[in-house]
C-alpha cells in the first residue's frame, strides 16, 4: 500500500474509533433512558462528532499546539470525513431491517453495526484519500505530529540536496527516524 493510501487508511481507521466510541455510547445512553429512536440517534450522531474530534485533538494537544488551535485544525480536518462515515452509517443501519428494534439487547442491531461501520469505512476511506491528496483533512493534522516541515522531507526525502546528501535518511518506517532528522530542517 502507498505512503497515501496508508495515511488514508489510517485517518479513516481513526475516524471510524472514535465515531463508534461515540454512536454506541449515544445508543446506549439513549436507549437506557428512554429516549425516542429520532433523539436516540440525534445523541449518537452528536456523540461520534465529539469523540471522532476529541481523538484528533487530544494528540495536537500533547504535540504542542493550544486547545483552540487543536480544534480548529481537526474542524477542518475531520468533519467531512466524520459527516461521510455518519451519514453512511445511519442509512445502513436504516435500512437493515429490525437493526433499530428492541435496542441493543437485539443481535440484529450488533451485525447491523458492524455492516454499518463497514460500509462507512469504505465510503470515508476515498473521502479521506482525496483530502490528502489535496494537502487537506488528516495531512494537516499529520504535519503537527511529525512537525511542520515533515510533509515535505516525506515527499522530497529521495531528492538530494545541495550537498549530494538526502534532506532525510532513508527509511521504510517514517515514525523511526530521529528528532536530529527533524531538528536540522528546522
Amino acid at each position: 500500500m502507498n505512503s497515501r493510501n496508508s495515511m488514508a487508511a489510517s485517518a479513516t481507521l481513526h475516524c471510524l474509533t472514535g465515531c463508534a466510541i461515540g454512536e454506541i455510547a449515544g445508543l446506549m445512553i439513549g436507549t437506557a433512558v428512554g429516549l425516542s429512536t429520532g433523539a436516540t440517534l440525534v445523541l449518537a450522531v452528536g456523540l461520534a462528532f465529539l469523540f471522532g474530534y476529541a481523538l484528533s485533538t487530544l494528540p495536537l494537544i500533547k504535540a504542542g499546539l493550544g486547545f483552540g488551535a487543536a480544534l480548529s485544525v481537526v474542524f477542518v480536518a475531520d468533519t467531512l470525513s466524520i459527516a461521510v462515515m455518519e451519514l453512511v452509517d445511519n442509512v445502513v443501519m436504516a435500512l437493515i431491517p429490525g437493526a433499530m428494534d428492541d435496542g441493543l439487547v437485539n443481535p440484529i442491531f450488533w451485525l447491523g453495526m458492524m455492516i454499518a461501520l463497514t460500509a462507512a469505512f469504505v465510503a470515508a476511506f476515498p473521502v479521506n484519500r482525496y483530502l490528502i491528496d489535496k494537502g487537506k483533512g488528516h495531512a494537516l493534522t499529520h504535519q503537527y505530529h511529525h512537525g511542520a516541515d515533515h510533509q515535505a522531507h516525506q515527499v522530497s526525502k529521495d531528492r538530494p540536496d545541495s550537498d549530494g546528501g538526502h534532506h532525510h535518511r532513508e527509511t521504510s518506517d517514517p515514525s523511526a527516524s530521529s528528532e536530529a532528522d527533524h531538528t536540522n530542517h528546522r
